[in-house]
């Protein structure tokens, strides 16, 4: 994974910390060309992975992208269900009309797979099923880690549901050919649970920053857990909503050792290139740290770089 990935959260007006700049952020990317364009800024700032919910409009995006050779290295990690697109079509579309939508290849076959599913109450193929509906948009697009929502990942941890989890992880390896990632609030016991059902070194999205904001567990709990390095870890959520200074948040999660990636979302050249520049300064200043003076060799694994 590289260093830098770049969020979604701004594009449909997602903010934790302010209503207000949650409505003007809708207004801001109402049209689809404005999310092109500071994706375009993203990349022309040396970002080449964007991960992103399965927000209708994505669709839309990645037709873009398709369309233009320019975005060929570009990377796309897909983080689904998106559960209010599937409430919303429900209720507009009614629930037949929302399988025709939604559903991918053959609606008879798809439906007779579902309907035998249901029968059976296997629910491990009705859920491979919405991952196929939701990977339709992203066909022909490099899409080498396909992300579990926190939402879905944190409620089958609290039901005890792990073997969703593992559904989940083999039919993204076998099916699309890529790694399976877990987004969650709570690194510690997601972690113990992948292990006990013998995932070992998953890929992993949580909330990481100075203040302990939605980690749960507590802070302590989670410098311990990085530092075994049992996991890929992608940091999330590392400006605390807003509440700690770039600098200060971006040093923390880099001076990690541990964290293999970090997530952040941004709107203006500006913002992109101030984050994208203090995490690139703060990894190579760590990297340096690892320097034997003896023999002047870096630590090659360091952060896996």
């Amino acid at each position: 994974m590289e260093r830098v990935i770049f969020g979604d959260n701004q594009f449909f007006g997602i903010n934790h910390s302010s209503e207000e700049k949650s409505r003007a952020q809708a207004i801001r990317f109402k049209e689809n060309q404005a999310i092109v364009e500071v994706l375009d800024i993203a990349i022309a700032e040396g970002i080449q992975t964007f991960m992103c919910t399965t927000h209708d409009r994505i669709a839309d995006i990645c037709e873009t992208l398709r369309a233009d050779s320019k975005y060929e290295n570009f990377t796309i990690y897909p983080c689904m269900p998106y559960a209010h697109k599937y409430s919303n079509a429900v209720t507009e579309l009614g629930i037949m009309g929302s399988i025709k939508q939604y559903l991918p290849g053959n609606i008879f076959s798809t439906l007779a797979k579902g309907g035998m599913a249901f029968v059976k109450k296997d629910f491990i193929a009705m859920m491979e099923l919405m991952i196929d509906a939701e990977m339709k948009m992203f066909k022909g697009i490099s899409t080498p880690v396909i992300f579990l929502q926190n939402v879905v990942t944190d409620l089958l941890l609290g039901l005890g549901m792990s073997d969703f989890l593992v559904g989940f992880h083999h039919y993204v390896r076998h099916k699309y050919k890529a790694e399976a990632g877990f987004i969650t609030m709570n690194l510690p016991l997601l972690l113990n649970v992948l292990e006990s059902r013998g995932i070992e070194n998953p890929t992993i999205c949580a909330s990481i920053n100075k203040l302990g904001f939605r980690m749960s567990g507590g802070k302590e709990v989670y410098e311990k857990t990085i530092a075994e390095k049992r996991c890929r870890l992608i940091a999330m959520q590392v400006f605390a909503a807003g509440a700690i200074p770039p600098k200060e948040a971006l040093e923390y999660v880099c001076n990690m050792d541990g964290i293999e990636s970090i997530l952040f979302g941004a709107s203006s050249r500006g913002n992109i290139r101030n984050s994208k520049s203090l995490i690139d300064a703060f990894t190579e200043k760590r990297r340096e740290s690892f320097v034997d003076p003896s023999n002047k060799q870096t630590a090659d694994n360091y952060l896996s770089l």
